[in-house]
């Protein structure tokens, strides 16, 4: 009998198995099977082919046995290194934190998990990949890299503190493409309990500047379909609002404002040029990352 793939695992049962470095490289090993090689050469680490020597190349990358043997010269070419620079930005603020079940992992950790899958397995294919995590302010940049120790510098940065009051995504993914000088790829994991217009405006000008931009909008199924609860008091997690409710009054009101919130948030990012997936934290990690993946066709990077 074949062992599950862990990005098809529950994710809240995945969560409990250990550390998020582990996790997180069980999920892209079971995600992927090889990486394609990139078609751009460089010098950089593995070799591709020869080309005659050009002046003003580096004289390190002759290859000495050729001009000794055919009195010839010429430079060894190499699979370029880094493909392209990705940031990823997390929304760490307090709404990030609710979860809708016993059991259930929360936005955050969820949008965590993923983040640490997609950072590794843009790094597999060299990607040089960055991170910004904010709240109602920009709390960590680690800038791309795509060495080996930008992996320990993605999973330090996930356990930094977090947790403000307010989602300001425009900051975030204004520090993101400044963290980028030449096109690439921005994804952003967030709940998007913000206004839509301001965010759409930025990833407008993000797709200006010719990056690929995909967001991955975190909800726990609780907030898509209403609990029934009978008499309850809801609470706004980022104002502290507090509102007195029956389930059954709310119940088909709230569902037809959050089908059109989601609604409108997938129109307004298309539009925006951008790219959007719907990411329900009960679901294996595998779907997102199926769907991100997808919606990044454009993107240079051999397996994006």
């Amino acid at each position: 009998m074949t062992a599950p793939r862990a990005d098809q695992l529950d994710p809240a049962a995945l969560a409990a198995l250990g550390r998020l470095e582990l996790k997180a490289r069980w999920v892209v090993e079971g995600f992927i099977n090889g990486l394609h090689r990139s078609p751009k050469k460089g010098f950089s680490v593995e070799f591709a082919e020869h080309r005659a020597y050009q002046p003003g190349d580096d004289l390190r990358y002759l290859d000495w046995k050729i001009a000794a043997r055919a009195d010839r010269w010429v430079v060894k070419l190499f699979e370029e290194e880094t493909n392209a620079r990705a940031v990823l930005i997390l929304d760490v603020s307090k709404s990030m934190q609710w979860v809708g079940a016993e059991g259930r992992l929360s936005k955050v950790s969820y949008a965590e998990h993923l983040a640490a899958a997609l950072g590794l397995l843009l790094l597999r294919q060299r990607d040089a990949v960055g991170l910004v995590r904010f709240d109602d302010e920009v709390r960590t940049v680690v800038p791309p890299r795509g060495s080996e120790k930008q992996w320990h510098r993605l999973i330090t940065a996930f356990g930094e503190q977090g947790g403000g009051e307010n989602s300001n995504i425009v900051a975030a993914l204004n520090r993101a493409g400044g963290m980028i000088s030449r096109p690439g790829l921005i994804i952003l994991l967030s709940d998007l309990l913000v206004d839509v217009e301001p965010v759409t405006d930025s990833l407008r000008a993000l797709r200006a500047r010719g990056h690929e931009v995909l967001v991955g909008h975190i909800m726990d199924p609780a907030e898509r379909d209403f609990p029934d609860e009978g008499e309850a008091m809801y609470r706004d997690p980022e104002t502290g609002t507090q509102v007195p409710a029956a389930t059954s009054d709310i119940a088909m009101a709230y569902r037809t404002t959050v089908t059109e919130a989601v609604d409108e948030w997938r129109t307004a990012i298309s539009r925006s040029g951008a790219r959007y997936t719907l990411a329900l934290t009960d679901q294996p990690f595998g779907r997102p990352m199926r769907e991100l993946v997808a919606r990044a066709s454009t993107h240079a990077s051999s397996v994006l």
